[in-house]
């Protein structure tokens, strides 16, 4: 796979694919132009994101689950302007010989830092226990995940080096898995951070008063430890802020940021960070629903060594996420950018904003630089196939803005003597619609499926078919937030998303193509878009593939 290196750093290092980017997209930025920015900076599924400053220099990753590359990091100059420059575990996760997608799995809540030269994530794998991965420049290689510590259960792990030497790690306890939650629990960790030397000790218990209490994040400011954490869960909760003089405690709590009167729902789950001239923010995600957890940016002040985020209009200590600030004081004017969209295909690597559903074969796909094309060559499904949800090599990326139109062109070239090989453009989630082409004994087949509950096991329904002449398309699919609620009546938080399929043979007039199709969410992320090439679970020498010439994000 030319877009992976091996190296030898603390053991097998991987190191990942990296693109300089200066991209602008069409459809989401957040920097007004005028020393202003909107909220949300990300509209795009960072999940639980966490950040850190090098420098004049912010970094940021998110949960990223299952998909492969997994821990994306994120850059930026001012904390708005943020483009995708490497991704910590591009390949594999553990167990490496895995090749199922790991639905909702794998990397939950990670935490980024940077002591003595080197960056470092940790994140909670809720069926394996606390990985760690480290390198000396973001861009890699990053060493071969460590397994700090074998436990279910154990989840947003965020480390604490302190002043004598000693390092800690403060975490959570995933319900589904430990039989606890709502607690927040302190371990030691050896000096080199690679494996736990004392037990954990819960520090916290939310149980009456912050409810599904999660997501740590480990600070020490003016003689304190902090330990930053939402409750009252994903799409209703609030930020709960501890502190101590003793790392065991007793903490104190307060509760620093809530949705008050603001229209952003489940103000929780980030990160806070300084700035080289002296300000405080807070990153965190909110829940939209099929869109997933977007990324806004809050002010922070510090009163009586307490954080206030966002906007305290009532001067309670709680404060209300802003909708639109004044941008963070940096020093200077950085260049407009966001984090990568459309893809020309035109280099010998595949674009940083591209996941695929499980560990990654090599197999896969070929990004030809000569002709300027991404060729995936038709693998086959798994022989438990029911759907596209069972399939690895599915290539997603996040939906970028509340409305937008995602196009592809391509080229299909499968085997005539096998019949079954189908790509397409795919809207995907835990219910999920495409337009797919497929190689029949009649030939070659357009049609618009969709699949509802396909994480339950659910199969595609085929909504309209077309015959196909050549085999070269264009596909569209037309992506509309309608501004109305799902569940409004109960106090529903998920914004409605509309899809509209469509086709056309020239590149210019576009048929709408079957049903609209309302777009669903998928496990712990948002929905995605994309595009895969599959054949049968039959035993073939070979197979066909699919040209992708290009995959453009637009209005």
């Amino acid at each position: 796979m030319k877009s992976i290196v091996f190296s030898i750093l603390l053991g097998s290092c991987l190191v990942p694919s990296v693109q300089a980017q200066n991209y602008v997209s069409k459809v989401w930025v957040a920097d007004q132009g005028d020393g202003t920015y909107k909220n949300p900076v990300l509209y795009a599924d960072y999940s639980d994101p966490d950040v850190c400053r090098v420098g004049d220099d912010f970094y940021m990753t998110s949960s990223s689950f299952g998909c492969l590359p997994a821990l994306q990091i994120l850059h930026s100059k001012d904390l708005v302007n943020w483009s995708i420059v490497s991704a910590a575990v591009p390949a594999s996760l553990p167990p490496h010989t895995d090749v199922t997608p790991q639905h909702g799995n794998r990397v939950w809540a990670p935490c980024i830092r940077h002591h003595n030269g080197e960056f470092y994530i940790f994140w909670g794998d809720p069926d394996q226990g606390i990985f760690m991965t480290k390198a000396k420049d973001v861009k890699g290689p990053w060493c071969e995940p460590v397994l700090v510590k074998a436990a279910k259960g154990i989840i947003d792990t965020t480390p604490l080096w302190d002043e004598d030497g000693r390092v800690y790690l403060a975490h959570a306890y995933a319900g589904s898995r430990a039989g606890l939650k709502s607690v927040i629990a302190v371990c030691e960790l050896s000096a080199d951070a690679t494996r736990t030397i004392s037990p954990s000790r819960i520090v916290f218990d939310g149980h009456e008063a912050h409810e599904t209490c999660e997501g740590p994040k480990f600070y020490k400011r003016n003689g304190y430890y902090y330990i930053f954490h939402p409750a009252g869960g994903v799409p209703t909760g609030w930020q709960v802020v501890l502190r101590s003089k003793n790392v065991y405690g007793p903490y104190e709590w307060k509760t620093v940021l809530a949705q008050g009167n603001s229209p952003v729902n489940g103000p929780h789950q980030g990160g806070w960070v300084d700035t080289p001239s002296g300000e405080d923010w807070f990153l965190h995600f909110q829940d939209v629903g099929a869109a997933g957890r977007l990324v806004h940016l809050q002010p922070v002040k510090w009163v009586n060594d307490w954080p206030v985020i966002g906007e305290d209009k009532d001067g309670d200590g709680c404060g209300e996420p802003v909708l639109t600030y004044k941008k963070p004081n940096v020093g200077k004017t950085y260049p407009i950018c966001t984090p990568q969209e459309s893809d020309e295909f035109n280099t010998n690597e595949l674009g940083l904003q591209w996941q695929w559903n499980a560990n990654i074969n090599d197999k896969w796909y070929f990004a030809d630089q000569e002709h300027g094309v991404l060729r995936l060559y038709s693998y086959p499904v798994p022989e438990n196939y029911k759907s596209l949800w069972d399939v690895p090599n599915m290539l997603l990326q996040k939906i970028p803005a509340p409305s937008f139109s995602a196009t592809m062109k391509m080229k299909f070239s499968p085997i005539a003597k096998y019949k079954g090989e189908r790509t397409g453009l795919v809207v995907m989630g835990m219910d999920y619609a495409g337009i797919v082409l497929e190689n029949t004994e009649n030939g070659l087949v357009l049609s618009q499926v969709e699949c509802k509950k396909a994480d339950r096991g659910g199969q595609e329904t085929v909504n309209e078919t077309l015959p196909l002449k050549g085999n070269e398309i264009y596909l569209r699919a037309e992506i509309t937030t309608t501004g109305e609620k799902i569940g409004k009546s109960e106090g529903g938080h998920d914004l409605v998303v509309k899809c509209q399929l469509s086709y056309s043979t020239n590149g210019k007039k576009f048929h709408k193509f079957g049903k609209e199709f309302q777009v669903k969410e998928g496990k712990w992320i948002g929905a995605k878009v994309g595009t895969f090439c599959t054949r049968p679970a039959i035993k073939t020498n070979d197979g066909g593939w699919v040209d992708v010439d290009w995959f453009r994000i637009d209005k």
